[in-house]
């Protein structure tokens, strides 16, 4: 089984990205392959229609990603909470995959902020980030909250890092049974993506 990961996150050096090398690791120790996708180290070009005619410029960056995310099994999504909202990157790059690299496949959402919220992009992706993409949001999700303090090292610094560390593996094992599930409704031959390609 393969899992792709996503940080969000715009900035070069970010929580958002530390959290996904956390993640990573966890599945690691699962015994799946990874693929991590960092959008402040690898960022796409804001998405326009010369993905429908074939420009260069804009399928270029998106082809080495599209092939990474095809041979996936599932996602995972993390989320920085800027402003109450995603950011731009991350709504971005669920534009570019609605070319059907995540077509029915399980996303485990992971929100991240510096204080104690972080609930805000949970709900502004299972609102809309999931419609053309038709990527399926799990009903597990994680909110990394006071991030700063969370996830460092191998032990838990805190009772509240233990326990989200808890959920975190607990999340990643649901996904995997969920990746798992959802390849059989990929082979089963009832879905049609040529005659409805978006969603409603």
């Amino acid at each position: 089984m393969k899992v792709s990961i996503v940080s969000g996150s715009h900035r070069k050096t970010s929580e958002s990205g530390r959290v996904a090398h956390y993640v990573e690791n966890v599945l690691k120790k699962q015994g799946v392959d990874t693929y991590l996708l960092d959008l402040a180290h690898h960022p796409l070009p804001f998405w326009d229609d010369g993905m429908w005619s074939g420009e260069p410029v804009m399928t270029a960056q998106w082809k080495p990603i599209k092939d990474e995310m095809t041979s996936s099994d599932a996602v995972v999504l993390i989320a920085p909470e800027w402003g109450g909202m995603v950011p731009a990157a991350l709504k971005n790059f669920l534009i570019f995959a609605t070319d059907g690299c995540l077509y029915h496949k399980p996303s485990l959402l992971v929100g991240v902020s510096a204080g104690r919220n972080g609930a805000y992009p949970i709900a502004e992706l299972r609102m809309s980030g999931y419609k053309n993409a038709h990527l399926v949001h799990i009903s597990e999700h994680v909110i990394v909250r006071e991030v700063n303090k969370m996830l460092h090292g191998d032990k838990p610094a805190s009772e509240d890092d233990g326990f989200l560390r808890k959920r975190l593996e607990y999340g990643v094992k649901v996904l995997l049974e969920y990746g798992k599930a959802l390849k059989q409704v990929r082979e089963s031959g009832v879905l049609n993506r040529k005659e409805f390609p978006n969603g409603m």
